[in-house]
């Protein structure tokens, strides 16, 4: 049979409710305040301001790039909790994934990473827990959620599944206000990035062989051929290969107005900020060595915005043959 998996950075898809309280975008909190008594739900906060849900136009627009790709495995990353998953799956999907997968994980922000199937899951592994070998905290900022994907009637497996969002680029200009500060504060994201890298290969070479099938995706936060990378998707004993080599768009990029077009097409995320515009690959699809001769079609669904299509992420896809 033939596949096909992607992955699509949905940010920041958090439920249209805030649990019956009416407070304004941005208000700072001074303390946790409880919205049900007997459930004791509270509002979600971030750094001392409400978060709110995502808006609805921006849900329909993600909700129609992913109608259209319609792939049968679908790797999401900043999803809210399963509440949130279960009702974009039912309300703006119509139930196209049966089977669905999100653990609660490490993030302060309540972005989890999860999984959409049109194929039945098997025993899924979280792995927020695996330690840091620098602090002994957790290396893992979100997860790295590990799950087979199995044929129609469970028989058997097809591949596993490995979905990860890695160590964010974003520096808070209000905290790190000098160039020197923000500097120090990329270079320790990236030193992040590089130790998370070191653990997702650890990870993955215990939980698989040299002949095992699995598929290694998500939001890199970085560049396929970039250092802090390399230990994992450059790793001899892996032998990983870059899924999205030769890939295709779904439409012609949006015309640039300042500054110079992309000199590729691949890429998920682009970036202004100071006069300069990054087209960078973040989403990324890798393959084990016995999934390499498979792949086919690499797709990115291009967006129509420069800010993008109801994310700032494109999402990318491949097809498996004959698993």
């Amino acid at each position: 049979m033939d596949l096909t998996i992607g992955t699509f950075n949905l940010n920041n898809l958090f439920t249209r409710w805030n649990f019956q309280a009416s407070v304004p975008p941005g208000t700072e909190l001074t303390e946790v305040v409880s919205i049900n008594a007997n459930s004791e739900r509270r509002l979600r906060r971030f750094r001392g301001r409400v978060v709110n849900g995502k808006d609805a136009d921006d849900r329909s627009e993600i909700a129609e790039r992913i109608l259209a790709m319609d792939v049968d495995v679908l790797a999401v990353q900043e999803v809210e909790n399963m509440e949130a998953l279960n009702t974009f799956n039912s309300d703006d999907l119509g139930g196209l994934y049966p089977h669905r997968l999100l653990l609660e994980g490490n993030d302060p922000r309540l972005i989890d990473v999860a999984v959409l199937s049109k194929l039945p899951l098997g025993p899924a592994v979280t792995h927020q827990t695996f330690p840091d070998p620098l602090t002994g905290n957790r290396i893992f900022g979100r997860d790295l959620l590990q799950v087979d994907v199995l044929s129609p009637t469970r028989s058997r497996r097809l591949f596993t599944l490995f979905n990860a969002h890695m160590k964010s680029n974003f520096v808070d200009r209000r905290t790190h206000r000098t160039p020197e500060a923000q500097a120090t504060a990329a270079r320790s994201a990236n030193d992040r990035r590089r130790r998370q890298s070191i653990a997702t290969a650890e990870i993955i070479e215990k939980a698989t062989r040299p002949n095992s099938r699995y598929v290694f995706l998500g939001d890199m936060n970085d560049d396929p051929d970039s250092l802090h990378l390399a230990p994992v998707v450059a790793s001899p004993a892996l032998g990983m290969v870059d899924a999205l080599i030769g890939v295709q768009t779904t439409r012609p990029p949006k015309i640039e107005t300042s500054g110079p077009p992309a000199l590729d097409d691949r890429w998920t995320s682009r970036h202004r900020a100071d006069g300069i515009t990054e087209f960078r690959l973040f989403d990324q699809i890798w393959v084990s060595p016995a999934l390499a001769s498979r792949v086919q079609d690499p797709t990115i669904d291009r967006r129509t915005k420069h800010g993008g299509d109801g994310s700032d992420h494109d999402p990318a896809w491949i097809t498996l043959t004959s698993l």
